[in-house]
This record gives structure tokens, sequence and C-alpha cells, in this order.
């Protein structure tokens, strides 16, 4: 792995943005194995003077975790424990970031302001050691007690974290986990000597009782990065839930040999199963049931690695069928610990929105669940998806793109105000066709020359250029307090030919709001945070101001002015009627 690594760092994208192999080397962990673009890695990146020990750092919105990360690119077969006191020091520093907002480089202070955000919505923190060379084994040893301390102290304050170690062995895997990301089988042999098994055949099915060792837990594949619970209906709820609290007290406590008592146990299915020797072979395997509780294992990994008395329900099902399958997920995920917005799919409002789309548009489609994969007869540009639906509303309607982000809050906290089950299916139409020209403006070539800071937060920057499109007709019609009709709105811009016009305008517009807020004077020890910037609803201000000072300044332009002027007051006008309130959502 070091000599591809070494190899892929000499592409001219590592040596004209990094200075040195340090560097590169934590950008190239970024870029392939947490499928960072290669914009928002060079942003990641906060190594230098004064980075207090951290070599990059940045938000996961989807699996809710900070992720915080310390590289260590060396050719040496091993290396000591100083690695992991800098992770220590990070950590600790961590805890007051208003006192390492003031000390460190500027990359890092924008980046503090993101984590704070972060850490008020109550997001996981995972401190990633990253390095080429094997941990001494003293240095193995501080592993185990820095993530005693971690687990400890998480326990007791509002700071979860984990650390976990990424040796050359597991940047391995990881990475050839991101290669087959976009349809990921993951395959797992399974120890059976220091397992105790019971094969059986229950309604055709073959099925396998395991008792497993928790040190044969964490070896299975694509735990952290989320990849083993495809098939589960949702993912990592964080170190800070009082179950995982429990699990990790029963690890570090004295009764940890009743762990296989106090557990309910592990429901994992797969596409195949066979018994050879000593060994379980798993094809396709994915755990549909103790996402949860195999990530809380994991961050105690070294502890666990010592307990081989401490054991694990396991039950694997050899199910190859999908619908099959799903079904499993959802009905062994229905206890009192789900919440709401994990089954959403199957709530009346959303089937009703489904039946009446796909009546209206028999090209397309509804994927309402995760992991659905639309009939290849259909028209991919009028596939809707629940979950991108959920922020075209709220950015559309709510007029509230700062938190598309966020889909913990659109499914749970605003679910009621956003799908309705009267929402006409020409507006999701509406919606789906001005998103899908807005995502074109944020291809790789960069059509509209947008600010590079704006490209590096694609996750949830262009559902405000979205809201932007929205704005230019409420501004235009004198309207700017109300919200224009999405399905109004496409058609009187398709009938003038102006469907890409507004786009641009939408997008110009956002991409000017932006460097003026980046141009205004900040508070002492302060840096202006593009990611904090547009998660707060002050930005909204800012893109309105850049929207009619564009109109303003239009029939002053010397060439087409005035023509183009002409053009936008046809594609904007509309009705009082096509007009309503905007949807709460504060």
């Amino acid at each position: 792995m070091y000599k591809q690594i070494s190899e892929d760092i000499v592409q001219d994208y590592y040596q004209q943005n990094f200075p040195n192999d340090g560097q590169r080397f934590v950008a190239w962990y970024l870029r392939n194995v947490h499928l960072r673009d290669p914009i928002q890695a060079r942003d990641d990146i906060t190594d230098g003077a004064d980075d207090k020990q951290i070599d990059a750092i940045f938000i996961d919105d989807d699996r809710a975790t900070v992720f915080v990360i310390q590289g260590k690119f060396i050719g040496e077969a091993s290396v000591n424990a100083e690695p992991l006191r800098e992770v220590l020091s990070a950590w600790l520093q961590m805890r007051d970031l208003v006192r390492l907002q003031e000390v460190a480089n500027n990359k890092l202070k924008r980046k503090l302001d993101e984590v704070a955000r972060a850490l008020e919505d109550e997001y996981e923190v995972c401190f990633e050691l990253i390095t080429t060379a094997e941990l001494t084994e003293s240095a193995r040893d501080d592993l185990a007690t820095f993530q005693k301390q971690l687990a400890d102290l998480s326990s007791k304050d509002e700071f979860p974290a984990a650390l976990m170690l990424v040796n050359e062995d597991e940047i391995r895997r990881r990475y050839d986990i991101a290669l087959e990301m976009e349809n990921p089988s993951l395959l797992h042999t399974l120890d059976l000597s220091v397992c105790q098994i019971l094969p059986v055949s229950i309604a055709g099915t073959q099925v396998i009782i395991a008792v497993v060792p928790l040190s044969e837990c964490i070896k299975f594949p694509g735990i952290k990065d989320g990849t083993l619970f495809q098939k589960n209906v949702r993912q990592s709820l964080g170190l800070s839930n009082t179950v995982n609290k429990g699990i990790k007290s029963t690890i570090y406590g004295d009764r940890h040999r009743d762990f296989f008592f106090f557990h309910n146990g592990i429901t994992a299915i797969c596409n195949k199963m066979e018994i050879k020797g000593a060994k379980l072979n798993l094809r396709g395997v994915s755990v549909v049931n103790g996402c949860q509780s195999l990530n809380t294992i994991l961050s105690c990994s070294e502890r666990v690695k010592t307990l081989s008395d401490t054991s694990l329900l396991f039950r694997f099902y050899e199910i190859p069928q999908r619908d099959r399958a799903d079904k499993i997920s959802i009905n062994t995920n229905s206890q009192s610990a789900v919440k709401p917005r994990d089954l959403r799919s199957n709530d009346r409002r959303v089937l009703n929105l489904k039946h009446s789309y796909e009546q209206r548009y028999p090209s397309g489609y509804f994927v309402s669940k995760r992991g659905e994969i639309p009939p290849a007869d259909k028209d991919k540009n009028s596939v809707i998806d629940l979950s991108e639906l959920g922020k075209q509303l709220i950015s559309w309607h709510s007029q509230r793109p700062n938190v598309a982000y966020s889909e913990t809050k659109i499914f749970d906290k605003y679910f009621e105000q956003l799908f309705k089950r009267e929402y006409r299916a020409e507006k999701i139409h509406a919606l789906n066709y001005w998103m899908n020209h807005v995502w074109k403006a944020w291809e790789k070539d960069n059509p509209l020359g947008l600010n590079e800071t704006l490209l590096a937060m694609r996750a949830y920057a262009p559902y405000h250029h979205l809201y932007a499109v929205s704005m230019c007709f409420a501004i235009a019609n004198n309207q700017a307090d109300r919200v224009p009709d999405p399905d109004a709105c496409l058609i009187k811009a398709q009938a003038a030919g102006m469907v890409e016009d507004l786009v641009k305008i939408g997008g110009t517009s956002l991409n000017m709001a932006l460097e003026a807020a980046a141009n205004e004077t900040q508070p002492a020890n302060r840096v202006f945070s593009p990611q904090n910037w547009i998660k707060a609803k002050t930005c909204l201000a800012g893109i309105n101001f850049a929207i009619r000072n564009y109109f303003s300044m239009l029939p002053l332009m010397p060439q087409g002015g005035k023509e183009m002027k002409a053009k936008l007051d046809a594609a904007l006008s509309l009705e009082t009627g096509d007009f309503e309130y905007r949807w709460a959502a504060d």
C-alpha cells in the first residue's frame, strides 16, 4: 500500500497543491477512502504552522460525524506512540474550541466554526490516525489506554469521540471498499474454531446461529464506513446514545462476560453462505440489525481484542431475494429505539405522493426507500428520490436551504410541514426539473465559474442555488415574502426559453453573495467560515440582495442589457394566485 500511495501522489494534483508528502498522503486518503473531490480535499487540509496536531478535518453530514485526521506517511516498519499523543493533544484542545480558535492557523479557525455548529447538532467526533507503519507494542498499549479514556470521558460529557487506528492493512481494506462504493458486495470469512454454531433450515432458508467472540466482531468489513449496513434502515446514531453508552460500560466493566446475556444479538443477511472446514464464508454480507452495537464495539477495539471470554449472538440468514431482505431489515428494526425518520418511506403521505407522481408521469419513478433501484426502462431525468425531494421542498417552499443539509431535521422535525398528501405531481416534477438544471451548473467543468469555496460545499450549496431561482420570481413580482408555484415558474420560463438563463442568474447571485460576505470585517480572532455562512439564515439576505442588484444593474449594461431585461420580465411575470405563504420551518 505504501508503494501504491507513493506512486499515486506524484500526480500533478498532489504535487501542485500540497508542499510535502505528509499532506499529499492525507489528501490521497481523503480522496480515495472518504471519496472527497479534489476541491474538498484541498479545503479539508489544515496541516501547517499552528495546526495543533490536526492534519485535516471535515464534516460528514450524511454520517453526522466530524472526522479529525492525523497522518504519518513513513516507509519504516513501525512507529512509536508519538502520533497517538498528537491525536490525544488534538482531542484535549478541541474540548475548548474558543481557546483553540484563538491560537490555530486560519484554515483551522475556519473549520472550527463549522465543527462548533456540528457539535450543536449532536454530531460524533471521530479521530483517525492513518499510518503506513505498524504501531510498536508499547504504542498498541497506549492506543488501548486512549480508547478507554475516550470511552470513559465521552460517557460523562457532551463531547462523544472515538479514536480509530487506520494502518496499512486497514487503508487497503477501505480503499478496496471505496472502489466498489457504487455497488458494494462485502465478503467475509468467519473463523469457526473460536465460535460455536448451530446450522438449521427454516422455511426453506439456510440459517446459522452463532456465538461469536467480540474480538471476531471487529474483523467484519465495512463497520465504520457504513457499507456493512447498506441494507439497514439507518446508520450509526453516534456514541452518545444511551444504549451505546451502556454497551461501552459493559465492555470496560467487570461484567463483560455477561455481555452475551445483556445483548439481543446481531442479525445479518447474506447472498450466499458456505461452511468449509473451520471457516464460514459469507458472500454479500450485510447487517440489518446491530449497526449501533458493532460501531460501539469497534470504538473499543483495543479493549475488545483482550476479551477472550466475551461473546455476542449472531443470526446469519441466506437471503438472496432483495424484497425479502428489505422486509427483514424493517421488521428487525421496529423497536422503540428507531426514530420516525428511519421508516418514513412507508408513511401514507409519502406513498400517496409516490402513487400520484408515477400515475401522472408513467415514464418516471419515485424512489421512496434507500438503496431502491429504479427500473431500467424509466427516464432517469424523471426519477424522484424521497431524500432529494425533501431538500427541494425545504429550500423552495420553506425558503430554508440552510437546513437542507440535515436529513434529520427534514424527516423528523419538519416532516409534517413538508410532505403534504395534496401536493400535486406537477410541482414535484417541476422541482426535479429545476434541480436537474441546477446540478448541471455544479459539474466538474464549472460552467458558471463558481467560487471554489462554493464547489467545496457541493453537499448543500446547490440547494441555495435552487432557492435563488425561486427568489428571482418572487423579487421580480414584488412578492419577496411569498413563494412562487414551481410548476407555474417552469411553464413561464420554458415558454420564454429562459430556464438556463434563470439558473445562471441564480448561481451568479449566490456566488456574489458569498464573495460579499467573505469581504466583510470579522471580529478579533475570527475568520470567515463559508460553511457556517451557508448554514445560517443570514446568507439568504445576501442572496436576495445580489438578485435585486443584478436586476437593477441589467438595464445599465452597455450590450444587450435592455433586451435581456425585457426577456426576463416576460419569463418572470406571474399571477398573484401563483404565490403562497412559505411553509414554516424555523
